[in-house]
């Protein structure tokens, strides 16, 4: 005879598996997190909505599940993410054969200061030997960036933060403010009145920060390293 816990376990598990497939973004995000509570069960049901999404480009949903199985020490789970997704959730595209491996292993366990720095001397790396040696960019070389390279770094940060950091947002809030610095700065919380955040202690590492928080890419250089930044084709709508 069927235990029936066991029914009602299935049950509840079948549920979440429907409502992952097919519930809104907030429904999912909910979701995400009860099932990694349940075990090798939750696990698979997280494996499986993974695979099935495999072929479509990665949101920050992926990213939310990613990070669990990422997290796990079942084997099974190890795995399947080398066999489905060895580079991570991300494809790590780029131009001039930079490994952005490191950058999604610190962001899959949130490690957003270290991810930030890590973001820094990857541009560094784009622009050349000149600007890794002296670890800040100049304009530009910010403006001759490969559109590539900006995508997959700003991608990175967006899956890996439920869409709240990453260059495309810090565009979109810069625009929204009609390109106005003055209110850029403190809607993002680099500035309090007349008072720029003080790196690193004063800046937020973790998804409480206002969105488009990160990353720094080099705010205290200037304004103009940044509008080169926002202003680049890589944000150009396809």
């Amino acid at each position: 005879m069927t235990d029936p816990m066991t029914l009602s376990s299935a049950a509840d598990i079948d549920s979440l598996r429907q409502s992952l497939i097919a519930g809104s973004i907030q429904v999912q995000q909910q979701i995400i997190p009860q099932l990694a509570d349940l075990g090798n069960e939750g696990l698979d049901v997280l494996m499986e909505f993974l695979q099935q999404r495999n072929d479509q480009p990665a949101t920050w949903i992926d990213g939310k599940a990613y990070q669990v199985l990422y997290n796990s020490n079942a084997p099974e789970v190890k795995e399947f993410l080398l066999t489905y997704f060895p580079e991570g959730i991300v494809p790590l595209k780029s131009e001039c054969g930079i490994n952005y491996n490191p950058l999604q292993q610190l962001l899959a366990v949130q490690d957003f200061q270290a991810a930030d720095r890590m973001s820094i001397q990857k541009m560094c790396e784009m622009a050349g030997p000149g600007a890794v040696q002296r670890k800040w960019l100049y304009f530009t070389e910010v403006e001759n960036a490969p559109i590539v390279d900006l995508q997959t770094i700003n991608h990175l940060w967006l899956v890996h933060s439920e869409g709240k950091f990453g260059f495309s947002v810090q565009r979109e809030i810069w625009l929204s403010l009609g390109k106005n610095w003055e209110s850029f700065w403190p809607k993002i919380g680099w500035k309090s009145g007349n008072n720029w955040t003080r790196y690193p202690n004063s800046f937020t590492w973790d998804l409480s920060a206002p969105k488009g928080h990160l990353p720094l890419s080099n705010q205290l250089r200037g304004v103009r390293v940044m509008a080169s930044l926002l202003s680049h084709p890589a944000w150009a709508k396809k």
